[in-house]
């Protein structure tokens, strides 16, 4: 196993390796490491870490609104100081300042020679660095654990509406089916009376409808007589 593919083993599996182990994944994506293949780890070679411990944070920590991480508002949560992140910072200054193509043993010598100018231990710079990981893989975990919950309580509310709504369907269709056979019904029953209605003649049915004062007259404007 190569030393780009331990970085994936370093401090219980915080660290981003590829699937390539060509280093930290390029999106920044929590993506597997290269031992986590279907059937286990290859042969030969030792079995991925444990799952990482949950980091706490001192305070609750800043939402992500819109998915974007307040990352000062991450590290401040979980207690790394700001005055140690800006000697990180010069540090990675310090690395980013370097010819493209310098040989990474001469880059550690002139990176470290710098910082012990500025007083700056490595150790320091390593320990902040490693918080901070640890801090944003906490973050991440805090994150899924809340929309994880959040989730649960959509699909509870989205079943709960889904039942009301199929009960709702059931009560309409019932009722539906109840008004057809109150009309099949009654106008069947009409049929019966027309028939002995038809009998005295359409004119004399007609002429009744007209005079009597508790019928409607169909030709009559819509309003009962007095």
């Amino acid at each position: 196993m190569t030393d780009k593919k331990n970085w994936g083993h370093t401090v219980l599996g915080w660290f981003v390796v590829k699937e390539d182990g060509e280093g930290p994944a390029a999106d920044g994506g929590a993506e597997p490491s290269a031992d986590a293949t279907v059937g286990g780890p290859r042969a030969g070679e030792p079995p991925p870490p444990p799952p990482p411990p949950r980091v706490s944070f001192e305070r609750e920590p800043p939402k992500a609104t819109g998915g974007a991480v307040d990352f000062a508002g991450v590290l401040d949560a979980a207690g790394i100081d700001s005055s140690e992140r800006d000697l990180f910072a010069k540090a990675q200054t310090l690395l980013a300042g370097l010819p493209e193509g310098t040989d990474p043993a001469v880059k550690r010598q002139i990176v470290g020679a710098s910082l012990k100018a500025f007083g700056i231990p490595i150790e320091k710079i390593i320990e902040t660095g490693v918080q901070s990981i640890q801090a944003l893989e906490g973050y991440i975990q805090h994150g899924a654990q809340q929309t994880a919950g959040f989730a649960e309580q959509v699909r509870t509310l989205i079943e709960d509406y889904e039942k009301k709504i199929q009960e709702s369907r059931g009560l309409l269709d019932r009722k539906l089916a109840e008004q057809a056979a109150v009309q099949t019904q009654c106008n069947e029953k009409k049929l019966e009376v027309q028939k002995v209605l038809e009998f005295f003649g359409q004119d004399e049915v007609a002429r009744v409808v007209k005079e009597s004062p508790r019928l409607i007259d169909p030709g009559a404007p819509a309003e009962r007589k007095g």
